[in-house]
This record gives structure tokens, sequence and C-alpha cells, in this order.
């Protein structure tokens, strides 16, 4: 069990793209969440096996249609035993 910390810089609000996460992480078993911050990026934390969340990590970088990422920042973090994906 691997936990990451995304911060996503660029076009990534009003695109659906915490929807679109959620969806991502439902069909690789992950958990987390994200939410929409004031300075209008995007931060998400993702938990699960290495392989899904690095896949996570990927999508982010490129995300939905419609969203235009600039950069992602990335920190590993400890599990804390998430066990579903909430949209904050």
């Amino acid at each position: 069990m691997v936990r990451r910390r995304i911060i996503v810089h660029g076009r990534v609000q009003g695109v659906g793209f915490r929807y679109a996460l959620a969806r991502a992480a439902g069909t690789r078993g992950a958990a987390g969440w994200a939410r929409n911050r004031a300075d209008g990026t995007l931060e998400a934390v993702f938990e699960g096996g290495p392989e899904a969340v690095d896949s996570l990590v990927r999508f982010s970088g490129e995300g939905p249609r419609g969203s235009d990422v600039e950069r992602v920042e990335v920190v590993e973090e400890e599990p804390e035993g998430l066990t579903r994906f909430d949209i904050r």
C-alpha cells in the first residue's frame, strides 16, 4: 500500500477532473479524494497498490478532455487506510 498527494496545475477546474479521477480510481481499485483549491489548482490523494497509484499519477498528468495540465507536483506520504474515493 502506497500513498501519493498531488497538486495539478493548469486548466484543471471546471472540466470534470475530480470526477474523472474518481472513475479512474474506481477502475484501478484505489482510494483517496480530490478537491479544487482556491488558487485554481486541483489537489488529490491516492492510496492503493503501487501500480494503481502510479497509474493515477500518470493519468493526472494528462487529465480528462478539456483540461490542460501544466505540471503535477507529487509527494509521497504514509497511507492512512482509506477505503473509498471522495470528491470534496
